[in-house]
């Protein structure tokens, strides 16, 4: 995500690259660099006029230190601005209630009942709350059928009346039966509606009118980049939402949405969705997203990613094998699946600093395990806890088996026999990122399947 902007971004900060002193006309230079980039990323026109000149009037009024260069002072004076503008500080969801009712609205198509599924499993896993859904969309065909679908993926109940026509009943009826049965939590999933679409604005009135929520969410696809922005104006001037998830921020998306959105309604974003995967959603902190767009990675996310799919019982047992030198390709294969869990591949890549640039261009497909796996699944659980007997025979059977050639079978092999080495010198918690670089190295390479 980002990637035209921090490109662009890179290129206004070296206009300073060299210079001795900050002044205005060097300044004045670099904001109106800044201020293309942001108007390409689809940010608009008002709302960066306003950044820049906010960039411009701290950056001159503050004296360089022989410590720091200014360029280094314009990017810190950039990244400062650039939290702010989106919010400054991460939003906690307000989940207090006895259950703590949760709105879901957006337009057709945003992701909200995906979404829904995606909140309440966060809800469960990070906050350690029991989660009712409500399915409250009886327009759209088999909608009721796709939460349902949802629900039972996240391990979440669905409270649904297909005979009810009338959310504003379906939604006060799914929060008694959360009383009554003692849920933490409830999502109501509404119908995607239109902002044009005056009938169904007034339903979600009515719908809040009648529930009170602890949370009114706005579901928005930032793919739609400007667009996005003046619908969330719409929808807050009829709903007042309280805060807003923005969606596929995996995409090839320009930023415009989530760069702007705080700004124009004065809500804030509490959440990103980063892949299609269930737990493929984020807590939205605008320091971190700030330091994406500026190209100096995100290990904090990061870290939390790996720390999400930290098995601790696992790791022991782990670790044990490794200190014996008995890790193996059942191990090497369980790793990868851990990975995979984490979200795109590209997108975790871009998180370790400098690594960002780097992998912008190259096309790292979410499936690029997928010919080591289908190597190691060929072996017999013999062979894959003794390598070593793996002769010709053998190699050529696997690479039958899994549709590759012994050539992609010895490379993994002696992929394999590295990683190996580098586990032996890493501990728990760091396993998970040194996986990350050599998937790195190995991506130079080339990977079986890719």
């Amino acid at each position: 995500m980002f990637n035209n902007l921090s490109d662009k971004l890179d290129r206004a900060f070296k206009v300073l690259k060299g210079q001795g002193q900050i002044t205005e006309i060097n300044v004045a230079e670099t904001v109106k660099e800044i201020r293309r980039a942001l108007v390409d990323a689809d940010v608009s026109y008002k709302t960066a006029k306003e950044f820049t000149n906010k960039i411009k009037e701290e950056a001159l009024g503050r004296n360089v230190l022989n410590a720091i260069s200014p360029g280094q002072l314009m990017v810190k004076v950039t990244h400062e601005a650039l939290t702010d503008l989106m919010g400054g500080e991460a939003e906690e969801l307000k989940v207090h209630g006895t259950p703590a009712v949760i709105l879901m609205a957006g337009l057709q198509g945003s992701g909200k009942t995906t979404h829904s599924g995606k909140l309440a499993k966060f809800l469960k896993e990070k906050k350690s709350k029991k989660t009712l859904l409500v399915a409250c969309d009886v327009y759209r065909p088999a909608a009721i059928d796709q939460l349902h679908v949802v629900g039972e993926q996240v391990g979440a109940e669905v409270y649904s009346n297909r005979e009810e026509k009338d959310p504003v009943k379906i939604a006060l009826e799914g929060i008694q039966y959360a009383k009554a049965n003692k849920f933490h939590a409830v999502i109501v999933d509404t119908a995607g509606r239109l902002a044009v679409d005056e009938q169904m604005m007034q339903e979600i009135e009515n719908v809040k009118k009648a529930i009170n929520p602890d949370e009114t969410l706005f579901v928005v696809d930032s793919m739609t980049g400007q667009d996005a922005v003046n619908t969330a104006k719409t929808f807050n001037d009829r709903i007042n939402f309280s805060g807003v998830i923005l969606t596929k921020l995996d995409g090839d998306t320009r930023g415009g949405a989530a760069l702007s959105i705080k700004s124009v309604v004065n809500k804030p974003i509490k959440f990103i969705g980063t892949g299609e995967k269930m737990e493929a959603l984020d807590v939205f902190h605008p320091s971190r997203m700030a330091d994406r767009i500026l190209g100096m990675g995100d290990v904090v996310s990061l870290v939390e990613r790996v720390q999400d799919q930290f098995d601790e019982e696992e790791a022991k047992k782990l670790q044990a094998k490794i200190a014996k030198n008995k890790f193996d390709l059942e191990d090497f294969l369980g790793q990868i699946q851990q990975i995979k869990k984490m979200g795109n591949m590209k997108d975790l890549m871009g998180m370790i600093p400098g690594v960002g640039k780097a992998v912008k261009n190259m096309d790292i497909d979410n499936d690029a395990f997928k010919g080591i796996e289908s190597i190691i699944q060929s072996m017999t659980p013999e062979e894959r806890s003794n390598p070593a007997i793996l002769n010709g025979a053998r190699k050529q059977r696997i690479a039958k088996g899994s549709g590759n050639n012994i050539q992609e079978v010895n490379k993994l092999l002696k992929q394999f026999g590295e990683t190996k080495k580098m586990m032996q010198m890493m501990n728990n918690k760091k396993g998970m990122m040194g996986m990350m670089k050599q998937f790195k190295q190995m991506q130079k390479g080339g990977l079986p399947g890719m």
